[in-house]
């Protein structure tokens, strides 16, 4: 079952990460850095938190850098 669990984090996070490569490439940018909608941008937001419920699991808390 937990293998299943991996996967499923694995997955949501592969569709977002597409979603934020096609966004990039639709707006014609190679990052969001130089996009002009980087800090109101719903799909960098997304992807970001998928990659945060990926590292965790879905179990929240937060990350420190």
């Amino acid at each position: 079952m937990s293998e299943l669990v991996l996967d499923e984090w694995k997955i949501a996070l592969k569709n977002k990460k597409a979603e934020l490569e096609a966004c990039q490439k639709e707006h014609a940018v190679s990052s969001c850095l130089k996009c002009e909608k980087l800090l109101n941008c719903e799909i960098r937001d997304a992807y970001i938190k998928a990659v945060y419920d990926s590292m965790s699991k879905g179990k929240g808390g937060g990350f420190e850098f």
